[in-house]
Order: C-alpha cells, then sequence, then structure tokens
C-alpha cells in the first residue's frame, strides 16, 4: 500500500511574549496561582503585522523548503482558524497568491475551534487517497481573542503551522478518526468580539470526554496501546488539561514532555496541537517512531492521529527555522502594549 503522509512541515510563531505575572498585575490576581493552575508561564502575542494569514504564509513557506516538491503541484490548500482576518473573504486566497501556488487549486477556510487545523489535514488526505490531488497544503494558525480580564487571556496566544499532505511522507498517517458531539463549552457569536466558555465546563464533559474517547477509538481501531507509541500530542488549552489526559490514557509522562511548548507560548487554538507536533518532529522523533496526536475543538470534536516517522525526516528536519527557535527569540512586552497591539481598548481602530 502507497504511504500518504505529511511531506513537509513548517511553524511559525511571533517573537512578542507576554507573561503571566503582567496581566495578573493589572487585574489583582494572584500571578503564582494563576501559573500553578493553569502550567503556562507566558504567552505569544502577534505584532500589529501579523495575523492569521502571515502566520499561515510564513508556516507555509517552511513546509514548502521542506517538502522539496514543486509548489504547483498542490492541488488543495485548507486554512483551519477562528481568527480569520475577514468575517466575509477568505484567508486561503491570499495565502495561496503569497506561497505562488497553481491557480488549478481547490481553496477553502475552515472553522471548528481549535480542531480546524486538523480537520485540515483530514481534508487533504481524502483528496490525496482518492487521486484527486497530488499534494494538499493544511495549515492551522490563530490570533486567539480573551476578554479583558477573563481566565483566557492568561492563555490566548498566537502561532501556527503548515503541513503538505502526498505520498512518500515524512512522517505516514497511519491511521485517523474523529470523535464529535454538540458540547456548546465555548463561542462567540456574530458582532461579538470576545468569546465566551461555560468555565469548569470546558473540562468534563468537553475536553476529556473528546480527547479521551477520539485517543482511544485511535488506538483501538489499529490494535494498538499507549506502550506501542512513543510520542503523544495532545490539544493545550493550558498544561495541565494535556498531562492529566495523558496519564488517563497510560502515556508515561516523558512521552508527552516534548509536546508541552504551551508553557511558553500559551494556547494557539487551531495551531496548537500542529505547533506542538512540530516541535516533537523538531526536537525528538527519529525514524520509526509512532507518535499519537490527538486535537480539540470546542463545540465540540477530536481529531486523532497515528503518525509513524519515515527515514526522511532527518535529511529535511534543519532545513528551515525550528519551532523551538521561535519559542526562543521571544520580545517581552508590557500590559499597556499588549492591549494596543490586540485592540483591547475601546474605539480603538
Amino acid at each position: 500500500m502507497t504511504q500518504i503522509g505529511i511531506t513537509g512541515y513548517g511553524s511559525y510563531v511571533p517573537r512578542f511574549r507576554i507573561k503571566v505575572e503582567e496581566i495578573a498585575k493589572v487585574w489583582g490576581a494572584d500571578a503564582e496561582a494563576i501559573k500553578d493552575g493553569l502550567l503556562v508561564d507566558e504567552k505569544s502575542v502577534p505584532g500589529s503585522d501579523e495575523d492569521t494569514i502571515t502566520i499561515s504564509v510564513e508556516a507555509g513557506k517552511n513546509a514548502l523548503k521542506r517538502a522539496q516538491i514543486d509548489r504547483k503541484k498542490i492541488g488543495a490548500l485548507f486554512i483551519g482558524s477562528e481568527s480569520h482576518p475577514y468575517a466575509v473573504k477568505p484567508s486561503g486566497t491570499v495565502v495561496a497568491e503569497a506561497l505562488g501556488l497553481s491557480t488549478n487549486l481547490l481553496v477553502a477556510d475552515i472553522e471548528f475551534a481549535c480542531k480546524a487545523g486538523t480537520a485540515a489535514m483530514q481534508c487533504c488526505y481524502g483528496l490525496v487517497k482518492a487521486g484527486e490531488i497530488e499534494y494538499g497544503l493544511a495549515i492551522g494558525a490563530d490570533t486567539s481573542q480573551g476578554r479583558p480580564g477573563d481566565a483566557l487571556e492568561y492563555t490566548a496566544g498566537a502561532g501556527g503551522a503548515a503541513f503538505i499532505i502526498g505520498k512518500n511522507p515524512i512522517v505516514e498517517i497511519e491511521g485517523m478518526t474523529s470523535f464529535t458531539t454538540d458540547t456548546p463549552d465555548f463561542w462567540r457569536r456574530e458582532g461579538e468580539d470576545f468569546p465566551r466558555h461555560g468555565s469548569r465546563f470546558t473540562g468534563e464533559p468537553a475536553y476529556f470526554k473528546h480527547v479521551i474517547s477520539a485517543s482511544k477509538m485511535m488506538m483501538e481501531k489499529l490494535g494498538l496501546t499507549a506502550k506501542d507509541f512513543d510520542y503523544v500530542v495532545l490539544h493545550t488549552p493550558n498544561g495541565k488539561f494535556p498531562m492529566r489526559a495523558s496519564k488517563i490514557l497510560g502515556f508515561e509522562k516523558e512521552k508527552i514532555m516534548p509536546s508541552m511548548i504551551v508553557t511558553k507560548i500559551g494556547n494557539t487554538y487551531s495551531g496548537a496541537s500542529p505547533l506542538a507536533l512540530c516541535n516533537v518532529l523538531d526536537t525528538v522523533a527519529k525514524p520509526g517512531d509512532r507518535i499519537l496526536m490527538t486535537s480539540y475543538g470546542s463545540g465540540a470534536g477530536s481529531d486523532s492521529f497515528s503518525l509513524v516517522v519515515t527515514d526522511r525526516l532527518l535529511a529535511v528536519r534543519d532545513l528551515v527555522t525550528k519551532t523551538n527557535e521561535y519559542i526562543e527569540k521571544k520580545q517581552y512586552i508590557s500590559y499597556g502594549q499588549y492591549a494596543k497591539l490586540r485592540k483591547k481598548l475601546k474605539g480603538m481602530e
């Protein structure tokens, strides 16, 4: 059987950071208690000239360099995000033009909270497997929002990752599955600036039910257990949820730690599990390793993948800037600068 999977991958994280202490100071909150509760120290913040489109372009460029293919052979582009710059106008057309892709191209923006990026991967995989396209480009990127003073403000970050899906992969997609229910734990109505959430309800029955169910379904589908995987990547709304979920699933702590970049950049929503996977591929993965990746999107659903690293990874891993290099290249900002960049002050253009 012909292998289909990730033939190129790339990431991007903005350089600006704001520490939990800086946000807590403004609202008179206990920073240490918040850090202990969320397991997040700081988060990424997009610059004034950065949005989902620019993040997608940068991640896409890196994916193309690693894929080493003719970009005109990409037949589909899907961008998963809940912070597309335009309410009516696709992000994908701008990204496709910036990347120099063919005009013989299927383009669509996808929205499913924080799992839209993995849904994009599934769409590309299906088209490649059906023989409709040779390669597909799937991107998960966000400049996530949080109401001033809300718990989300401590974790809502920015960043994204891109995956080119095709044959002769760097990472084979061995299997995939999804688990979906109508669980309204997080939402934002048309015209509202900031999302609302169900507080503790977002943990159970939202996050844990879907992530654990999808992961178990994936393992059962292939007849595998946690012991058969070298690493696990779970969606990271904070640091505590994925640590607890991985333990419930039977994974040792060392198998999830390489993916726990949330502590340094926060929750990048549609970019979260894709970025975490990029970091695993960038730093510790080796040929033959099997990785379980499970995303989560409020509303609610999870996509789960079994991924197997091939020999091609080592030849392309060092061709572009790595995820951890973006994470370490940072500039701290004040809450005032953050409020200006994120247009949190009423009346700002």
